[in-house]
């Protein structure tokens, strides 16, 4: 958001403040953590194993750029996945640190292109989804599932979510505004002590609606 927009923000809430305290009445409470809605491009998580057979024995990754979320991070490393059409996408980004499973998040335009048809799944949500091939500078690894389209959703601390007044895996809407305003219906929530609070959607998503930095958003329920 630049500065002039949160220069903006913060005289409306001053305002505001100063108008209801001339009427004698409390001021609605302010959310405890500032919305942040970003745009998940297409991308990896991979295992240790999956790790190793792509780039070599003992390979560890190595963190290029922090995220958002605490502890998450952009490797430096990436890979190359193959389509059932012989296409491929290179330098799919593999984000850290490893975990228990191997998924690929695609957009759909990404998906078309290389001929999967997949699913919108939450994150983890893999049983039964399409597989793929991923190719690394030291070697191959089949995926025998994990390739989806993730779910627009919220990542929220519980402070955010009783403001909020929602609960893991509930519903909301985030409204879009702007020239190419939208709303996106389903957006599910996500809450963890770690979690900051960010709305994840996928890069057509956020092509569709317009979204720039300083686009205003709202969750709703």
């Amino acid at each position: 958001m630049s500065s002039s927009t949160t220069s903006r923000a913060v005289i409306e809430q001053l305002v505001r403040d100063q108008v209801y305290a001339t009427m004698g009445l409390a001021a609605p409470k302010s959310a405890p953590n500032k919305l942040l809605v970003n745009i998940s491009a297409r991308h990896c998580h991979l295992t240790q194993a999956a790790v190793e057979a792509l780039f070599g024995p003992g390979h560890q990754l190595q963190p290029m750029k922090d995220l958002y979320q605490h502890g998450q991070f952009a490797a430096k490393e990436s890979v190359t996945l193959i389509g059932p059409r012989s296409r491929i996408i290179s330098n799919l980004r593999i984000l850290g640190p490893c975990r228990n499973l191997n998924q690929v998040e695609l957009a759909y335009t990404d998906a078309i292109a290389l001929g999967f048809d997949i699913p919108v799944k939450m994150s983890g949500d893999i049983a039964g989804t399409q597989g793929g091939m991923l190719m690394g500078p030291h070697g191959y690894f089949e995926l025998n599932e994990g390739i989806i389209r993730a779910q627009p959703h919220v990542h929220m601390h519980p402070d955010d979510a009783a403001f909020y007044g929602v609960k893991h895996l509930d519903v909301m809407k985030l409204k879009v505004h702007g020239v190419l305003g939208m709303t996106f219906d389903n957006l599910v929530v996500r809450v963890d002590p770690s979690f900051k609070l960010e709305v994840h959607i996928d890069t057509d998503e956020g092509n569709a609606c317009g979204l720039k930095p300083d686009t205003f958003c709202e969750l709703t329920k």
